[in-house]
């Protein structure tokens, strides 16, 4: 991914020009890391139906990815109702959506093939990446998550996860000795369960880091913790919003027309109140 990174650049881009990151794209970013109180974070805010699906699934991925990774039986538990939660937010359309926006940004760069400007081994690494991705969302047959749901154990695991408490021992015993076997079997078990679902992860990744790279941040100021501006004219299907105050938060309120900002102080005991001074804080519009 380094020649991914090194292809860009190379280039001038303009605020909706694609730009694929160095991270590794089966690794989705995560923007929201443990706080302290010099810690910037960056809020998202999808604006489309679609990208809000996939910021959800990109934060379930990494979720799954970290408890299915460790040994012990209560985060497999929490591996498996993670999974129920993919198999919840991942709908149908969202494979051939993703499959048109990966086509589309294969065109995009392929345009890029006469520019001397730019490395054709990075833009060949690029593309690679993309092609990649195509062909293993081309190869998914049937409905996402199809498998699980025709796995009638699963399902009735899953039902009773909808009680609070309903996976006891005594409510459902065979959930009790999957939750025994040996480690090694209950993840191979997991990897089985999501490794139909890995090709949309990987698609989904590659599309996110594009849309992140596409916009330009710009610096503004709350004016006593408020902000409102209009989006007509403005091309977003994502808002990046980066403050410089670790313990505020924003409110976000928009729509094609838009925009509404406020700027909320919380100590993690009383409800988040409107801040009443001036804040900083980066807005970047993103598109693809």
């Amino acid at each position: 991914m380094q020649q991914i990174g090194l292809l860009f650049e190379e280039l001038s881009v303009s605020v909706a020009t694609p730009v694929v990151p160095e991270a590794d794209i089966a690794l989705p970013e995560v923007d929201l890391k443990t706080t302290t109180a010099h810690t910037v974070l960056i809020y998202e805010y999808p604006l489309t139906e679609r990208i809000r699906a996939l910021l959800r699934l990109e934060d379930l991925f990494a979720r799954m990815a970290h408890y299915l990774g460790a040994p012990d039986i209560h985060d497999h538990h929490a591996a498996l109702t993670v999974l129920f939660e993919i198999l919840e937010v991942a709908r149908p359309d969202l494979k051939s959506e993703l499959l048109q926006e990966l086509e589309r940004q294969r065109q995009v760069l392929t345009a890029f093939r006469d520019n001397p400007n730019i490395s054709s081994e990075a833009l060949d690494a690029a593309l690679d990446e993309i092609s990649e991705a195509l062909n293993l969302l081309h190869a998914l047959s049937g409905k996402l998550g199809q498998h699980l749901r025709d796995n009638e154990w699963l399902i009735s695991v899953k039902n009773r996860s909808l009680i609070p408490g309903g996976l006891s021992e005594f409510d459902i015993p065979s959930y009790h000795l999957w939750l025994n076997q040996p480690t090694a079997q209950r993840q191979r078990d997991l990897q089985t369960w999501l490794e139909p679902f890995l090709p949309l992860r990987d698609g989904l990744a590659i599309v996110l880091h594009l849309l992140r790279d596409s916009g330009t941040p710009e610096a503004y100021t709350a004016s006593r913790g408020s902000y409102q501006r209009t989006l007509a004219g403005v091309n977003a299907q994502m808002l990046r919003i980066r403050i410089h105050d670790a313990m505020i938060t924003p409110e976000t309120s928009a729509n094609k027309y838009a925009l509404n900002l406020r700027f909320m102080e919380t100590d993690f005991h009383q409800r988040p109140r409107q801040v009443e001074r001036d804040v900083r804080f980066d807005l970047t519009f993103c598109a693809i």
